[in-house]
């Protein structure tokens, strides 16, 4: 008998990555299963290429009309992996059995604003599998899923052939500004590594990459704003190691299994979401002993303190050391 899974996960990029495990181990671990997500249709693509979901359904303005197309598929579970108003308005109105995801949001809040962590030391991935613990046999130590279009492979021929022998996918993007490696900090690490680097970001990083390369003046590529989500992922695949801040991007690298250097300023690894199951060699590069840090559990646009201590203190000869032993 076929049995109907609806995951939700509105947003973001890592936060659906970091999902990739629980659709995977119900499609594998079920026997005759059909999984659904519910998404933000801008997110969508992300998901499109995963085998393990069997449909994909949008949130766009209209909440009413997706109610519609979820009821009619008469799902047998809702698992609830987001936790909000949205989430919760899908679960009263369709009337299905429902397993929801604990965030943790009190815990979050004392860490944040007190410094008091109470937060178990779980990674959010394997918190995410607990809330379907009752369908599956256990972890299958899979790690995180990326599923890359085959259109959408970066062809490194398209690169400078000194590019086509190893590079490094440097990842200077961020949602909030607190979670960026300040732009100096970045060129004292390019103009520090004799290895060619390729910067990757979105459009605000633009002008940000083309400081750096012209700062740099040799071997980076500043391809910020170019290729698509895919394609940067292609990217970091293709690499030989990545350096990067606490994003999505972060949470793609370790899915490919890379080499990872990620700075880490306002966030903390306590929150859970740090790399999972990440290469041996991969590192968190942050300051720490910092009495204001963590500050949130996002980030902000303008540090708080007005400091910034807990990125600009970051120490970049560990970072071009990092680099020269791993590349």
């Amino acid at each position: 008998m076929r049995i109907k899974f609806l995951i939700i996960r509105f947003s973001s990029i890592g936060d659906i990555v970091l999902t990739s495990p629980v659709s995977r181990m119900l499609k594998k671990q079920v026997p005759h299963s059909e999984v659904h997500f519910v998404t933000k249709a801008h997110f969508a693509h992300i998901l499109a290429p995963n085998p393990n979901i069997d449909k994909i359904h949008t949130l766009n303005r209209n909440m009413s009309e997706l109610l519609s197309a979820l009821k009619a598929e008469k799902f047998d579970y809702i698992i609830d992996l987001h936790n909000n108003i949205r989430s919760t308005q899908i679960k009263l109105s369709l009337n299905t059995r429902s397993f929801t995801f604990d965030k943790l949001n009190l815990k979050k809040w004392l860490l944040t604003n007190l410094k008091i962590n109470c937060m178990p030391n779980i990674h959010i991935v394997d918190r995410y599998l607990g809330t379907i613990s009752g369908f599956i046999m256990g972890n299958d130590h899979e790690g995180l899923d990326y599923h890359i279009p085959p259109e959408s492979e970066y062809d490194l021929a398209t690169l400078p052939e000194v590019y086509r022998n190893g590079y490094i996918a440097f990842v200077i993007g961020g949602t909030y500004f607190t979670k960026r490696l300040p732009e100096n900090k970045i060129i004292e690490i390019c103009r520090q590594i004799n290895h060619p680097v390729v910067l990757l970001g979105g459009k605000r990083e633009i002008a940000t990459g083309k400081r750096v390369t012209e700062a740099v003046k040799g071997n980076v590529l500043n391809l910020c704003g170019k290729p698509g989500l895919h394609e940067s992922a292609s990217l970091i695949r293709q690499a030989a190691v990545v350096l990067t801040n606490d994003t999505g991007m972060m949470h793609i690298a370790s899915a490919f299994g890379k080499k990872i250097l990620s700075f880490w300023g306002n966030t903390v690894a306590s929150l859970g979401m740090y790399p999972y199951m990440p290469h041996p060699a991969s590192f968190r590069l942050e300051v720490n002993g910092l009495k204001c840090r963590p500050c949130s559990k996002l980030g902000y646009n303008k540090c708080p303190k007005g400091h910034f201590k807990c990125m600009n203190d970051i120490d970049t000869s560990f970072a071009v050391k990092w680099v020269r032993e791993h590349f």
